[in-house]
């Protein structure tokens, strides 16, 4: 949850130009983490679990792909960019590591 405070907080930063865009396509990656992960746990079975573990991975390398580009585009500073980096690469070792237990 922390990571997707950081994105909304981030995308603030975004101009108008960008809400239906960036913005938006950031967010809902974002969020895309948390709710496979809990909707895979509600699932009650290991390999839905396993399968919504893993879009919840891909939803961390796209939304790694679009803080890149935004800062490439001048939308972001470095630092802020260092800390979702940060935060996106720990989750993914996480639930790589997750995965790798439920096989």
């Amino acid at each position: 949850m922390d990571l997707v405070e950081m994105v909304y907080r981030l995308t603030e930063e975004l101009p108008a130009s960008e809400r239906w865009g960036l913005t938006s396509q950031m967010r809902k990656a974002a969020v895309s983490v948390p709710s496979n992960i809990a909707e895979g746990y509600g699932r009650k079975a290991t390999g839905e679990y396993r399968h919504h573990l893993s879009i919840g991975r891909a939803s961390l390398l796209e939304l790694e792909t679009q803080v890149i580009l935004s800062q490439r585009l001048g939308y972001f500073r470095q630092g802020e960019v260092d800390a979702v980096l940060n935060q996106v690469q720990d989750i993914s070792k996480m639930l790589s590591s997750l995965v790798s237990k439920l096989r």
